[in-house]
């Protein structure tokens, strides 16, 4: 009876559970906001300055947010997204829109509609016209105008009556927008072309008009014409926006990312769930249920929280899978270790499951503290990765540590799995009898030929050969730094055929910006980057935009970023480091003793020097996404070698005192042997994660995906090699001034913690 209802009751629980995601992912999904890079779009960071030397306060900036609303209102984009950040800053984000060059031209004018005589007096201004009165329409010659309605049918009489009595040729009424004080006069604007002066019309004045409407004519388009009205009908601005950063996404660019990328991410997802179902057995399938309410979560909280995917944002979705799957790993090996010592499958359950919670939720901790610090820190789509991976951990918590226990506890204490050990792939020749009473210190493994202790001289001296060359390299090549830190501007072009960098070069310079720095990429050889070290300005942005368009069928991407801000990215990512370091090190230290915590970090910091080394060596571009694969590996790397301490820690916990070095140096091999499984299951789990990824994912995280794999080798080898070997030199050197001993149960009693103290 026990049996059937435990079974029954975890049938009805999974069908209950599935049932609701399949009747509610479909809107989930549907609700799903896409970042620009996923569905094309415009973004630009703007510095607020000042019009007439007033100064910068928070009503203003919240002033300015409002008239940029309802500017956006005109491109009728469903959710902009208008944020104020810092004390002099707004960062607009317009996804979907298809129109990014009106756009581009309407959000940063400020819009100072102004009614001037040929010696550039004021006469008339924006407050003269009633609200929402401008439109665009056509003259009875059919040429496209814009008409205004005034609130003051006798000031405009007086002012046309003023005009009217200048001398002919100077009976001019100038119509200005953002006229710039000092700077812009008529006598000079009207010696240039038509097509390039400032004012926007200078229409003769014979007679005295008493009318409330009024008609612009100039050398117009149809376009034109809509974007005067909608930008007068907004309002003026009352700051002038200079852009100090900006990049717009083409429809097809972003279609094509997001294809690929999800692609790639079901393949990772697939092999992952293979492996844990083959080579887990029983709670692989209690893993990869858990692993599927794990994304329907994620993606679920997501959409309340109201925000928004990237392309990043879909690789830390992908890879929290992979790092979610940590735990249950961590809990299946310790169950597997139970059951080899002898224990029933229920005991071994309980007691895997209660031995492994304190690694969990160390590497969790660790992990959520660099995800925090890279969301404070991070901008644009890095924050949305990060935001990614903050519920990634929290949901994976959930899932993981408290789903799985109680789905497997459910079959587990069924009954129907006693003395059937080949259900959690333990073969019955590798268990011992209880009545050996073998400790999972005496328990053979894979690894138990590798002596890691007596050898560590040879992996330092390797490593320190490392940082050296890594060293000359960086002081010889430097860093290849994108524009989001050295400033300038690239562009992105996906085309149709197959480009070579010989073509794109002769094409770029035949339009007026040749580049010497062109990369040709994609599976097809259809992707050129072209970058600039200066930044271009809005009408050369408009420009490359245009004419790229009609060359390769395709609207490129465009980023510019100006000096100021590539200056403040570089800060703020040398203060994510920092941060989260400290962070890290005061978590471990607390949780486990000062010794480990030093040895963790100078481990991390050797992972984070070779992934720089490297990127330095092979010229990849370093920019903001290796910043977040940066923080990304040192949470991977602190996770691994936490499994490790924790590991050490437990076993120094079974022994009342430690004679010798060679004791110290066994416990330290027992425990990377034991946790050495695990580290490889967890490497390869994330590895086909990372290698879809490379292999199909968008060409945008490429740099990212290499940068999380080289951090992912780095960091098991320095937990092994590096971190381990350090706290174990240390405690050596501790040994011999303490005679050559370490009594742990009485140093646990003075410390009143769970660490031996030297």
């Amino acid at each position: 009876m026990k049996l059937k209802s435990r079974i029954l009751t975890f049938l009805l629980v999974i069908v209950v559970l599935f049932a609701a995601m399949g009747g509610t992912v479909k809107g989930i999904l549907d609700d799903v906001k896409l970042g620009l890079d996923l569905q094309g779009g415009f973004e630009v960071l703007y510095e607020v300055e000042p019009l007439d030397g007033q100064e910068i306060t928070p009503s203003i900036l919240t002033d300015t947010t409002s008239a940029l609303n309802n500017r956006v209102d005109q491109f009728g984009v469903s959710e902009p997204s208008i944020q104020v950040e810092g004390e002099n800053r707004i960062r607009v984000q317009l996804a979907g829109l298809d129109d990014q060059s009106s756009a581009r031209e309407l959000l940063s004018s400020t819009a100072e509609l102004t009614f001037r005589d040929v010696n550039d007096n004021v006469l008339m201004d924006g407050t003269d016209l009633v609200e929402g009165g401008a439109a665009g329409t056509f003259s009875d010659s059919n040429q496209p105008i814009v008409t205004l309605k005034l609130k003051d049918a006798s000031k405009f009489a007086d002012v046309t009556k003023q005009v009217s009595e200048m001398p002919e040729g100077q009976n001019l009424l100038v119509v200005w927008l953002d006229f710039e004080e000092g700077i812009d006069s008529y006598a000079q604007e009207v010696l240039k072309p038509k097509e390039d002066q400032k004012f926007v019309s200078a229409a003769r004045v014979g007679q005295v008009l008493n009318t409330t409407d009024v008609m612009i004519e100039g050398n117009f388009t149809v376009q034109e014409t809509k974007d005067l009205a909608s930008v007068l009908n907004a309002g003026a601005l009352p700051v002038k926006l200079t852009e100090v950063f900006s990049t717009s996404v083409g429809a097809q660019f972003g279609e094509h990312a997001l294809k690929s990328t999800v692609y790639a991410g079901i393949i990772g997802s697939v092999l992952i769930f293979l492996f844990l179902m083959f080579y887990y057995r029983l709670p692989g399938l209690i893993a990869n249920i858990t692993l599927v309410i794990y994304i329907y979560l994620n993606l679920l909280i997501f959409v309340l929280i109201n925000g928004v995917l990237t392309l990043p944002g879909i690789a830390g979705l992908v890879l929290g899978i992979a790092m979610a799957v940590d735990a249950n790993i961590l809990t299946a090996e310790r169950i597997r270790e139970e059951l080899r010592i002898g224990k029933t499958v229920k005991q071994a359950f309980a007691e895997g499951t209660k031995s492994s919670w304190s690694a969990i939720l160390d590497a969790n901790v660790t992990s959520f503290i660099a995800a925090v610090v890279l969301f404070y820190f991070g901008t644009s789509s890095v924050k949305g990765f990060a935001t990614i991976l903050v519920i990634s951990i929290l949901i994976s918590f959930l899932t993981a540590v408290w789903g799985s226990r109680i789905l497997l506890g459910l079959l587990v204490n069924s009954g129907y799995f006693d003395n059937k050990p080949g259900f959690f792939g333990v073969r019955k020749s590798k268990i011992h009898s209880i009545e050996e009473n073998v400790s999972s210190l005496d328990l053979s493994t894979n690894f138990d030929r590798f002596d890691f202790v007596h050898t560590r001289k040879r992996y330092f001296t390797l490593s320190i050969i490392l940082i050296l060359a890594g060293a000359i390299v960086l002081g010889l090549f430097k860093l290849n730094l994108g524009i989001d830190f050295a400033s300038g501007t690239r562009v992105d072009v996906l085309a149709q055929e197959s480009l070579t960098e010989e073509k794109v070069s002769s094409y770029m310079e035949s339009i007026g910006y040749p580049s010497d720095d062109i990369i040709i990429s994609g599976e097809t050889q259809n992707i050129a980057a072209i970058q600039y070290t200066e930044e271009f300005t809005q009408q050369q942005i408009l420009e490359i935009k245009e004419k790229m368009h009609e060359e390769f069928g395709a609207e490129p991407n465009v980023s510019a970023v100006s000096s100021i801000v590539g200056q403040e990215l570089v800060k703020n990512a040398i203060y994510a480091l920092i941060i989260a370091a400290i962070g890290i090190i005061i978590y471990v230290a607390i949780r486990f003793e000062w010794r480990m915590g030093i040895a963790s970090i100078i481990g991390v910091l050797h992972d984070i020097f070779l992934m720089v080394a490297i990127f330095s060596f092979t010229r990849f571009e370093v920019d903001l996404t290796f910043i977040a694969a940066l923080l990304t590996v040192v949470g991977y790397s602190i996770n691994d070698k936490i499994v490790t301490f924790d590991r050490i820690r437990e076993n120094l916990d079974r022994v009342k005192k430690i004679e010798n070095s060679d004791e110290l140096a066994e416990i330290v091999n027992k425990s990377l042997r034991q946790t050495l499984g695990r580290s490889v299951n967890i490497v390869l789990n994330i590895a086909f994660v990372i290698v879809a990824l490379l292999l199909f994912g968008a060409e945008a995280i490429r740099n990212f995906s290499w940068a999380l794999f080289l951090g992912l080798l780095a960091g098991t080898y320095s937990s092994i090699y590096i971190s381990a070997q350090i706290w174990y030199s240390i405690m050596k050197k501790g040994l011999n001034k303490t005679g050559g001993k370490i009594d742990v149960e009485r140093k646990k009693k003075q410390w009143g913690s769970d660490e031996p103290v030297v």
